[in-house]
């Protein structure tokens, strides 16, 4: 189920649960986000760069990521808003929970990222030998808000929009988020088989046409804080837990 947060004659701001294409082209049998939408409000199968295939989407999340994403009503509005997102104009804050505990509890994150020349189907952050394809700038800030164990759970705020992202960052500085299954390390590739991916768009703000200043959050889902606070290890899968 697609929980809508907000909307006006312009946008829709929705909570996508974890498990949910945004858009076809992502290997499902269900229905994806823009098809969900599309039912409820017809008008933005017209609206897009391309929206045969992605109407009204000005910016998307993972499949296996959670959280607040905006979509545009009318082409207006989606020229309007991807401006803004490549102006980076919209803030976006993420709650990713990761293995292991930070040396740095406030940081950055940069570089130049692109598809790996080792791995098509991998994104990939340049470092030493690591080289890819249409590099393109990269850069996260991030910070610690909790630790427990083996976890520590950090807020995240990408300053740059490019594919898997936090995803490839924080595992390129030793901590991957727990249940990536692509960005990840061997010894936690067994854990991770049964379980959802930790990252959560947890806050999105912009100033709208308009400059009416709108901010809108989805509170970091609870069994984040469950593995913080010592639970035991949930061996659930996304659907069953959401």
């Amino acid at each position: 189920m697609v929980k809508i947060i907000f909307q006006n004659e312009d946008f829709i701001v929705v909570d996508k649960p974890a498990g949910l294409a945004v858009h076809e082209g992502v290997k499902t049998e269900e229905k994806t986000l823009t098809e969900i939408l599309a039912e409820k409000f017809p008008e933005i199968r017209s609206v897009g760069d391309d929206p045969n295939a992605r109407p009204g989407i000005v910016h998307r999340l993972d499949k296996d990521t959670s959280g607040v994403m905006v979509v545009a009503r009318n082409q207006s509005a989606f020229d309007y808003l991807k401006k803004q997102f490549k102006d980076k104009k919209i803030e976006k804050k993420y709650a990713a929970l990761v293995y292991g505990k930070l040396k740095n509890k406030n940081g950055k994150i940069e570089g130049e990222m692109g598809r790996s020349r080792r791995d098509f189907r991998r994104q990939a952050l340049v470092r030493g030998k690591i080289t890819v394809r249409k590099e393109r700038y990269s850069l996260t800030f991030y910070k610690v808000l909790k630790e427990r164990g083996k976890y520590s759970l950090l807020e995240v705020n990408p300053k740059t929009g490019r594919m898997h992202q936090i995803r490839v960052h924080l595992h390129s500085i030793g901590h991957p988020i727990v249940g990536d299954r692509k960005y990840t390390f061997k010894k936690y590739r067994h854990e991770n088989s049964n379980q959802r991916m930790f990252l959560h768009a947890w806050k999105l703000s912009f100033i709208g046409e308009e400059g009416r200043k709108y901010s809108f959050e989805s509170p970091v889902p609870q069994f984040f804080q469950r593995i913080l606070a010592g639970t035991p290890y949930l061996r659930h899968r996304f659907c069953e837990i959401m």
